[in-house]
């Protein structure tokens, strides 16, 4: 694996999401693995930075696997993993919830600024 992980915030709402589609040794897998590779995610247009990835679940597959929304800013800022679901369920994030995904985005911003 590529990289020094870096930290990684799984919020609330990710984990509470993470619990309806992956196993804790599936969600781990994941974390591990974008702590190495932050950069893996395609960039949500108009989001300020948030990227979403596909990631596959044991036993489910092509069509079964999850989508999971995050934010990286740089390597000194943690990773926040903000949400994941399933593919059957939505396929594309709402306009409303790219607004606050870009809002959250500039918060993180500006704090890492200082």
């Amino acid at each position: 694996m590529p990289g020094i992980p870096l930290t990684v915030v799984e919020t609330p709402q990710f984990l509470r999401q993470a619990e309806d589609v992956w196993s804790e040794a599936e969600r781990q897998e994941f974390v591990d693995y974008i702590a190495r590779n932050p950069e893996v995610g395609d960039l949500i247009p108009d989001t300020g930075g948030i990227r979403k990835v596909r990631w596959r679940r044991q036993g489910m597959g092509k069509r079964g696997g999850v989508r999971v929304i995050y934010f990286y800013h740089n390597p000194v800022t943690p990773l926040f993993l903000l949400m994941v679901y399933a593919k059957a369920v939505r396929e594309d994030v709402a306009p409303e919830v790219k607004k606050a995904l870009a809002e959250f985005a500039a918060r993180i911003k500006r704090a890492a600024r200082g």
